[in-house]
């Protein structure tokens, strides 16, 4: 589940000049398995209402509580499973961090992991209802991705007394960004450089990807999340310091964002709703 505030892969956003961040701004949901959903509609300023603790996109909003985030979920989902996804979704932190990462050397791009190691309640329809471990983190730009950056893969990987995170990418320039941040229970967190960067199988929009694991190890998917031409999730076993571990790992090429002829086919996903009244 994620917030936007310019959504950065709205081809609308992309199509109106990225002037306006806050006229396209979207919650977009994803479940997967049986009676998986995906929404992810473009909305306009009015549907926007933002306070300090509180991010209210049209019928759906986030709200930290001060030891939670509370996120009431109530969208439609995309074709072809045009169908309310409606719900909540509890986010309690082990502990929070202060860290945030510049991820282009002018700082144009941040990253800030709130609370890499979560307690995530969900009870969404479709019957998507569960507990397990989540974490909670945000990214803020301004400039668009495709502009300073060609690749990018990003990983999380629960460990029995610590959380791992890892970005790796290359920017636009062809410098590079190899990033390990550890987080342990109580929510210090520290650099580390982490175990070779390993490639595995691709996608199947065959987009390369690559994650951390020990020498000798091959990463494997265990879960294929969300595939698009340019994207892809996925729960993925790696081996870190020994330890064999199942994350969430993403992989991203610009490239294939960039190209014109893509814009269409995410409208189909996306849709755009200009206007919205709170009742």
């Amino acid at each position: 589940m994620i917030g936007f505030i310019g959504s950065v892969f709205s081809p609308w956003y992309k199509w109106s000049g990225r002037r306006d961040p806050q006229d396209h701004c979207c919650i977009n949901v994803a479940t997967y398995g049986p009676g998986g959903r995906f929404t992810m509609t473009d909305r306009g300023r009015p549907a926007l209402r933002q306070s300090r603790d509180r991010l209210q996109v049209g019928p759906s909003s986030m709200h930290w509580t001060g030891h939670q985030l509370v996120i009431t979920v109530d969208e439609i989902g995309a074709l072809p499973m045009v169908t309310p996804v409606r719900g909540t979704i509890t986010l309690t932190p082990q502990a929070m961090t202060e860290v945030e990462v510049a991820l282009t050397p002018e700082g144009r791009h941040l990253w800030r992991p709130f609370a890499p190691s979560c307690r995530i309640e969900v009870a969404l329809s479709q019957g998507h209802e569960w507990t397990g471990h989540g974490y909670f983190d945000a990214n803020f730009g301004t400039a668009a991705l495709e502009a300073d950056f060609r690749f990018w893969t990003w990983g999380r990987y629960p460990l029995r007394d610590r959380t791992l995170c890892f970005y790796d990418a290359t920017r636009a320039d062809g410098s590079t960004l190899a990033l390990g941040v550890e987080v342990d229970a109580q929510g210090e967190a520290r650099e580390v450089a982490g175990p070779p960067l390993t490639p595995f199988r691709r996608s199947l929009w065959a987009v390369r990807r690559e994650t951390r694991a020990d020498a000798g190890v091959r990463p494997r998917q265990v879960l294929g999340m969300l595939d698009a031409p340019f994207y892809s999730r996925s729960l993925v076993e790696t081996k870190i310091d020994g330890e064999v571990t199942r994350g969430v790992h993403e992989a991203l090429d610009l490239r294939r964002f960039r190209q014109p002829l893509l814009k269409p086919m995410l409208a189909l996903r996306v849709p755009r709703r200009r206007d919205w009244i709170f009742k």
